[in-house]
């Protein structure tokens, strides 16, 4: 492997994460984490514009990954669950309530992957459809969120 491979698994597996034997999406998604509390201190525009570049990037990165590894959407590539995780909590408050919901939420539907989530990762290939799944997934966490925290909010 060269150089710039290194690098694309480097950022594709979250900094090797995706390389934990076990859970590998779930660790990805707590990574995730990180990147929704650096956000949370911007005003919701610069959120929302650093999250779709960051998707960008992330379809890029995870379609060079998965031409390197030469497996269609290898479990190791978990940057797809980072942007997933910025995605539930955008516009959201960081706090310990809707972090714990919204990985909970985002964890279930990603992995049972229920209609229109499943429908995209078949339907779209390559880093397009590593990604795509797991906003979609993201997009319905946060209207989840919403809903609930309407429905029931905290004090």
């Amino acid at each position: 492997m060269n150089f710039k491979e290194k690098a694309v698994m480097f950022i594709a597996t979250g900094c090797f994460i995706g390389k934990i034997p076990f859970a590998p999406g779930t660790f990805g998604s707590f990574a995730g984490i990180l990147l929704c509390f650096t956000l949370s201190k911007t005003s919701t525009l610069v959120a929302i514009i650093c999250i779709i570049l960051f998707i960008i990037f992330s379809i890029w990165i995870a379609n060079d990954a998965e031409k390197i590894l030469k497996r269609k959407d290898p479990g190791c590539i978990v940057i797809d669950e980072i942007a997933g995780m910025a995605v539930t909590l955008i516009g959201l408050p960081f706090n310990v309530f809707y972090v714990a919901s919204g990985f909970i939420i985002f964890r279930v539907l990603d992995i049972t992957k229920p209609f229109p989530i499943r429908y995209i990762e078949k339907r779209i290939s390559g880093g397009a459809g590593i990604v795509l799944d797991d906003i979609a997934a993201g997009i319905a966490a946060n209207v989840f969120l919403r809903l609930i925290f309407f429905l029931f909010p905290i004090s």
